[in-house]
């Protein structure tokens, strides 16, 4: 019992139940079918494998996004960064970029993801060195990103003939697709630092009062720089799943307005965009029950502009959740307690 009271206070309380309540409808609706898998060639196949694999960019932004919106901050870039650290890989690859190293995949997802790293370099010092707002700053790479990427790949679409690059997006391993495992190894990287290290406490402090924090002996700007490079890492390899899946790399329509699902994901999982405490596995349940809408449409047959319509709905249920005006007025006893 009192495992299921703390599960029940944790952040990821409600984002679990609302993904579960998600395959629950769709499983009525479809009779069975939705929840349905099958094995082929050794591999697992069905919708909710497709969710996991298709949603594994959006959780990887979402972990990135969640570091960076706990430290008081916001990046609208990550698209554009996807954009570039695609570009980068397929020109690599095919030889337009670095010709010594043509067909290298691995020198090509190092310098891809090399890449994505100094994009959130450029940010985190424009956020914590310059002191720009967080969204004017990486509103510049935003609009700036896809004219460097078109510049890498010369306005053109880059295309790759290369099985170990594919299999970045398409591979599996024990039937399962290889992107959710990068998902897993890297969530299971950053719970353990941010649990078994100062850092998680050091961000949260950062992102709830940065003065108190300074004068705590905190390096805040430190803090606030390694988190948009970890954030524009993770939006590389976001980039690279998506450039794989499309065997190629289309700069104008990679990662386009992936960022806003990604600050969507993080305020699904009930962390405040305010920045302070945060909950890496409730971000991923934001990412998956986005993914699964998506899904959930797709199957049905319904127009896919809806999904904006829904994204637009989640938007402003999420900003009344956390209106502290609302708060009051619905719950005036734990108001009056306060």
């Amino acid at each position: 019992m009192e495992i299921l009271q703390k599960y029940r206070r944790a952040r990821i309380f409600w984002p679990s139940v609302i993904f579960l309540g998600i395959l629950l409808f769709n499983t009525i609706i479809s009779k069975g079918e939705f929840l349905s898998i099958t094995m082929m060639d050794g591999h697992f196949y069905g919708r909710l494998v497709d969710i996991f694999r298709n949603g594994s960019k959006l959780m990887l932004l979402a972990m990135g996004m969640t570091f960076v919106i706990a430290s008081g901050g916001i990046d609208i870039s990550v698209g554009s960064v996807m954009a570039i650290s695609g570009a980068i890989a397929c020109s690599v690859i095919r030889g337009n970029l670095f010709p010594f190293f043509q067909g290298s995949v691995f020198f090509a997802l190092v310098l891809a993801v090399a890449a994505g790293a100094l994009c959130g370099a450029w940010n985190g010092f424009l956020v914590s060195r310059v002191r720009i707002q967080p969204m004017v700053a990486t509103l510049i790479l935003m609009v700036a990103g896809r004219g460097i990427a078109q510049l890498i790949t010369n306005g053109k679409i880059i295309t790759v003939n290369s099985p170990s690059y594919y299999f970045i997006n398409g591979g599996y391993i024990l039937g399962l697709p290889f992107p959710l495992y990068l998902v897993i190894i890297l969530f299971a990287g950053l719970l353990f630092f941010t649990k078994k290290t100062a850092f998680g406490l050091f961000l949260a402090s950062s992102g709830i009062n940065d003065k108190s924090s300074r004068l705590a002996g905190i390096r805040v700007e430190n803090i606030k720089l390694l988190v948009y490079v970890f954030c524009g890492a993770a939006a590389a390899g976001a980039g690279l799943i998506e450039s794989s899946g499309i065997k190629g790399a289309d700069c104008n329509n990679a990662g386009l307005m992936i960022e806003l699902d990604a600050i969507l994901s993080v305020a699904i999982g009930g962390n405040l965009l305010t920045g302070g405490r945060f909950s890496l596995g409730a971000s991923i349940c934001g990412a998956l029950i986005i993914q699964s809408i998506t899904t959930t449409i797709y199957a049905m047959g319904v127009p896919p502009e809806v999904i904006q319509l829904v994204k637009a709905l989640l938007v402003i249920t999420i900003s009344l959740i956390q209106s502290e005006k609302l708060s009051i007025k619905l719950l005036p006893a734990k108001a009056a307690a306060q």
